[in-house]
């Protein structure tokens, strides 16, 4: 794949914060079994290159979509989000996504959740971490 095109992509995305979450998403609207499970993004003007696990990226983005989304870098794999309450919640949360590795595994994510008071239970960062991996799962699923 021309990294040209995905760098443009992943530019884009990043200055389409105003816009709905999928424009969030530099890997949304590829499907087929053909399409590689990271892609690998290169700074202009740099040599850093980093691979980002297409399936839990999006997944967070899904799984994290009543947040919103102050800032995302592609290149490092990391999703900002400021303070919003879940759907029929009462407490408000705040999230940071790592993405940290191309390998669809629990080890690739890293996720800091915090409310207005402190961090967040350990249990209840555990049940978004099972719920973003269970996406990505899907999600792979879905593209075979």
């Amino acid at each position: 794949m021309n990294r040209t095109i995905i760098t443009a992509t992943l530019c884009c995305a990043m200055l389409a914060g105003c816009g709905s979450l999928s424009s969030l998403n530099p890997f949304s609207g590829r499907t087929g079994s053909s399409e590689p499970a990271t892609v690998q993004a290169t700074r202009v003007g740099g040599a850093e290159t980093v691979a980002v696990n297409k399936y839990i990226w999006a997944a967070s983005l899904d799984v994290l979509s009543f947040l919103p989304v102050q800032s995302v870098d592609p290149f490092t794999g990391v999703i900002v989000t400021g303070f919003g309450t879940p759907p029929g919640g009462g407490t408000a949360y705040r999230a940071t996504v790592h993405v940290r590795s191309a390998a669809l595994t629990a080890r690739s994510l890293s996720l800091a959740l915090n409310t207005r008071s402190g961090p967040a239970s350990q249990a209840t960062v555990r049940a978004v971490e099972d719920a973003i991996l269970s996406r990505a799962r899907q999600l792979r699923v879905a593209d075979q």
